[in-house]
C-alpha cells in the first residue's frame, strides 16, 4: 500500500479544511468553478471523478464479466438493497428525526423539504464514485461494472415513480440529461478508454498493464482528494453560517448509511459472497448519485430550499463517511479468507 493509500483518512481530513478555508476565502473563484456546469453536473468535478474511475476501467477484463452471470448472487444483493430497502429507511429515518425527534428546532416547512432532499437521496443510487470505493476495497473490477450497470437500467425506469411516492407527488420530472450526461461522463467514456487503454497494453504483454495500473494508483487519490476540497469549497458559506441545521440533517443521513451498510454486510456474509464482490456490494448500496438528487431538489423545490440543502448536505457527509466504511471493509479479512476457502 502505497503512501497517499496508508494515510488516506488524514489526506482526506486535511482535504476538508483546506476546502473550507479556501473557500470561505475566496467565495468568488469558487462560485465561477461552481458555475462551470452542463445540465447539474460540474464539468471541474467530472473531470476529477473520470480521473479515479479510468485507473479502474483499465483492469476490466471482458472475459471475466460474461461470467459474472455465473454468479448472480452478488448482483441481486446490491438490486434488493438499493431499490427495495434504502428508498423506504431513508424515508422513515427523515420522518422520524424531522417531524418527531427535532420538530422543537425545526419549523414544520423547512423539516417538510429537508425530509424531501434526504429522500431524494435515498432513491438516488450512486453510480460514479462506486468505482472508486470499489478500488479501494480491492473489489473486482468487472463485477463492480455490471452491478452499476444494471444499477443504471433500474435508475431511469424506476426513480421517478419511487421518488414520486415516497414525496406524495403525482408527476416527477426526471432531469434526463443530468442522469444520461453523468451516465456518459462517468461510465461510458472512462470504460472505453480503459479498453482501449488495456488493448493497447495487453499486446506488449501483461507486465505493461500492470506497470500502468501502479503508476495511475496515485492519481486515482489525488482526483478523489481535489473532489473533496471542491465540494466543501463549494458549500464552505453553508457550513460555516448554518452549522447547526448541517449537523441536523448529517445525523440521520449518517444512521441510514452506516444501517444500509451493516444489513447489506450481514446479506453477503449470509450468502458467503467472497470480498472483492461483497465490498463493493455493500458501498454501492450506502453511496447516493448526488447529482441526480441536488437537480430534482432544484427544479421541484428550488435553489435555496431545504430540500436542496439536504442534498447537498449528503454530498458533504458521503465521501469521509464512505472513507471509514473502506476502512472497515478492510479490516474485515476473515470474509476474505473465507470465500477463498470456498472457492468462490
Amino acid at each position: 500500500m502505497g503512501l497517499f493509500e496508508r494515510w488516506l483518512s488524514l489526506w482526506v481530513a486535511l482535504s476538508i479544511v483546506a476546502g473550507v478555508a479556501l473557500g470561505s476565502a475566496a467565495p468568488a473563484v469558487f462560485a465561477q468553478v461552481a458555475a462551470l456546469e452542463v445540465a447539474h453536473v460540474n464539468l471541474v468535478v467530472a473531470v476529477l471523478i473520470w480521473v479515479m474511475i479510468y485507473p479502474m476501467m483499465v483492469q476490466v477484463d471482458w472475459g471475466a464479466v460474461r461470467e459474472v452471470g455465473q454468479r448472480p448472487q452478488g448482483l441481486l444483493l446490491t438490486i434488493v438493497i438499493n431499490w427495495l430497502v434504502k428508498p423506504f429507511t431513508m424515508a422513515a429515518l427523515a420522518v422520524l428525526f424531522f417531524q418527531y425527534l427535532f420538530a422543537p428546532w425545526v419549523d414544520p416547512r423547512s423539516a417538510s423539504e429537508y425530509i424531501a432532499g434526504m429522500i431524494l437521496l435515498g432513491v438516488a443510487p450512486c453510480t460514479a464514485m462506486v468505482f472508486v470505493w470499489s478500488q479501494l476495497v480491492r473489489g473486482d473490477a468487472n463485477y463492480t461494472l455490471v452491478q452499476v450497470s444494471v444499477n443504471d437500467l433500474i435508475m431511469v425506469v424506476a426513480f421517478a415513480p419511487i421518488a414520486a411516492f415516497l414525496l406524495g407527488v403525482t408527476e416527477l420530472s426526471v432531469p434526463w440529461s443530468t442522469l444520461l450526461l453523468s451516465t456518459v461522463l462517468y461510465v461510458v467514456l472512462p470504460l472505453v478508454a480503459g479498453m482501449l487503454t488495456r488493448s493497447w497494453l495487453l499486446r506488449r504483454g501483461p507486465a505493461a498493464l500492470a506497470r500502468l495500473v501502479a503508476r495511475l494508483k496515485p492519481w486515482s487519490v489525488l482526483g478523489l482528494l481535489g473532489t473533496v476540497v471542491l465540494l466543501f469549497g463549494f458549500q464552505a458559506d453553508t457550513l460555516l453560517s448554518q452549522p447547526l441545521i448541517i449537523v441536523l440533517i448529517a445525523i440521520p443521513l449518517v444512521i441510514q448509511t452506516y444501517g444500509i451498510f451493516f444489513l447489506t454486510w450481514w446479506g453477503a456474509r449470509w450468502l458467503k459472497l467472497p470480498h472483492n464482490v461483497a465490498g463493493p456490494a455493500c458501498l454501492i448500496g450506502t453511496s447516493n448519485f448526488f447529482e441526480l438528487a441536488v437537480a430534482v431538489a432544484i427544479s421541484l423545490f428550488g435553489l435555496n430550499s431545504g430540500a436542496a440543502l439536504a442534498t447537498v448536505v449528503g454530498v458533504l457527509v458521503e465521501v469521509p463517511v464512505m472513507l471509514s466504511l473502506v476502512g472497515v471493509v478492510n479490516r474485515w479479512k476473515p470474509m476474505r479468507t473465507t470465500a477463498v476457502e470456498q472457492g468462490t
